[in-house]
């Protein structure tokens, strides 16, 4: 990335990519979201992006990237969605994150064809997904990634419990 100069220091950028990222979570989990809070998900998540971008590392842009690939897939829009799910999955990959953020990038991939219709990449992702699930040491980390891999399909999102 090319080096933006700002007044903003990075602890400032850093606080407010995760500020950004916690109000787009809020949104995503919100059960009945206006079209205006829609707009608001997809702002923050963009702009959470945007912060991490100057005070993060590849797992904060990997994350930053899965997220706005949700949201995408949540209000319906397979393009973007698979743009973001792709930029994620490179990074994954290119960063070697470990297996729960690839897990979670091949939801975001199956996630976004689900939502383009594309059933047959929706269930190869899946598979992907849970293959990398397999891989994850810290049980509460695979048990919410099964859980998110689980609701791809319906479209739905787990609850956290």
């Amino acid at each position: 990335m090319t080096e933006l100069k700002t007044s903003i220091d990075i602890d400032t950028h850093r606080k407010l990519a995760i500020s950004l990222f916690n109000y787009t979570w809020d949104l995503i989990e919100k059960i009945e979201r206006s079209e205006a809070d829609n707009e608001s998900m997809i702002n923050a998540a963009h702009a959470s992006r945007f912060h991490w971008g100057i005070a993060g590392n590849p797992l904060n842009f990997a994350r930053g990237e899965w997220q706005i690939s949700r949201v995408y897939s949540l209000i319906g829009r397979a393009e973007p969605a698979l743009y973001h799910a792709n930029k994620s999955l490179d990074l994954c990959l290119k960063n070697n994150l470990g297996a729960f953020d690839l897990g979670f990038t091949y939801e975001a991939l199956a996630r976004a064809y689900a939502v383009q219709g594309d059933k047959q990449k929706r269930d190869e992702n899946i598979s992907l997904a849970k293959q990398a699930a397999q891989k994850v040491q810290e049980d509460g980390d695979k048990v919410w990634l099964l859980k998110n891999i689980d609701t791809v399909a319906s479209l739905s999102l787990p609850k956290w419990e």
